[in-house]
């Protein structure tokens, strides 16, 4: 990935290529992505502008065939590298995700409407067998709201997902540019990510009473949740690199999170509120909002 990264940063013409190359090719929007990211981190916006233009083009032909995940990745991704490049912060580029996860949403809402009413209505004629005599139990008032929550419920998780990806094209276009220019910079950046309890206990209020505002704002739960856990990864990060137990763990935690997300989500979660409490990793004396000055800008 180090020569790929060499390649797009060699000149214009190579950038444009691997933009628009991987733009064009399902489902590897996210390497444009990155790779957008890594001109706009390294040589600003003015700069990247060309190699943008190109990266959105096979992105706009695919969102005219009514697929516009890739042109909503590389908005989200290239909005977050600015955001980064900016601010010098990864606390205000995770909390940006949460606002660009919301544009995701309304996008998505109203591009995969029709997909989302057919799945919806599956899964209302299969609630009765699924949740059985709790299902029966329920007025009929509370199974009509249940049902209605499904279709806000589904387009939340595909925004989280969205967002999950534009949020991995910052950070490997990061972790790119730590490779080239300022090596292990990335790892010292990441591992020092964390959030104060007076943001992480808003994002949890988020996740927690969202469908209490109204039946739209489901779609924050999943939205919420994404700056958490990228912080609970940075959390198991920091502490193994500060108590040197070694990188199986952190092996053993990716593989885990892959066989049973179920479980893993929810504990990087739990981690990253835990140590904005406690502090687990002693970063509440530095200056946790420069946490980005090492990845070079």
């Amino acid at each position: 990935m180090r020569r790929l990264a060499e390649y797009i940063m060699r000149g214009r013409m190579q950038a444009i290529s691997v933009v628009a190359l991987a733009s064009a090719v399902p489902m590897m929007f996210w390497l444009s992505a990155a790779a957008v990211s890594l001109v706009l981190l390294r040589r600003g916006l003015t700069d990247a502008l060309g190699v943008i233009v190109w990266a959105l083009l096979p992105a706009l032909v695919w969102a005219y065939f009514d697929e516009p995940r890739p042109l909503l990745g590389l908005l989200g991704a290239s909005m977050m590298a600015y955001i980064l490049r900016s601010t010098a912060s990864w606390l205000k580029t995770l909390l940006a995700s949460v606002l660009i996860g919301v544009f995701f949403a309304g996008v998505l809402g109203v591009a995969f409407a029709q997909p989302l009413s057919e799945v919806a209505a599956e899964l209302n004629a299969m609630m009765p067998k699924m949740l059985s005599e709790l299902y029966e139990q329920l007025s009929a008032e509370q199974q009509l709201q249940l049902h209605s929550l499904i279709v806000p419920v589904l387009t939340g998780l595909m925004a989280a997902v969205l967002q999950v990806l534009s949020l991995m094209s910052v950070i490997l276009a990061r972790y790119w540019q730590a490779a080239l220019y300022n090596p292990g910079g990335f790892a010292i950046e990441f591992q020092r990510l964390r959030l104060p309890a007076v943001i992480a206990f808003p994002l949890v209020f988020g996740m927690l009473f969202a469908p209490s505002l109204g039946i739209q704002a489901v779609v924050l739960t999943p939205l919420c949740s994404v700056p958490l856990l990228f912080t609970g990864l940075a959390v198991m990060h920091g502490i193994v690199a500060k108590y040197r137990v070694g990188g199986f763990w952190l092996i053993g935690m990716y593989v885990g999170f892959v066989l049973f997300m179920q479980l893993i989500y929810p504990f990087l979660m739990v981690m990253a509120i835990i140590d904005s409490v406690f502090d687990f990793r002693g970063l509440r004396s530095q200056n946790n909002d420069s946490d980005a000055a090492n990845g070079e800008r």
